[in-house]
């Protein structure tokens, strides 16, 4: 095995394993006391949990605002919160 077939399958073999733990890892956020679960506030990548299209559940969602992700926010705070979409919604929208 020569130098750059070596280098190629050990960025191969890191790459998988990257790909692997992030996938083991893809569920909800765990529980926070306190909190509410917010639909539509989340960023992109930064939801808590509620898969939809092309996502498997936190820090998946590929859109800004998207109405059937949700986030923690402290409780009592998350129909005030408005986005460029509208309010959020203690519902999936």
């Amino acid at each position: 095995m020569n130098v750059r077939t070596a280098i190629t399958a050990a960025a191969l073999a890191a790459s998988l394993a990257g790909a692997l733990a992030t996938v083991a890892k893809a569920g909800p956020a765990p529980a926070q006391p306190g909190a509410d679960k917010c639909y539509g506030v989340a960023l992109a990548g930064k939801n808590d949990c509620a898969a939809g299209a092309g996502t498997t559940c936190a820090g998946t969602s590929t859109v800004d605002y998207d109405t059937a992700h949700w986030k923690y926010v402290a409780k009592g705070s998350c129909e005030a919160m408005t986005t460029p979409k509208g309010h959020g919604s203690l519902t999936a929208m």
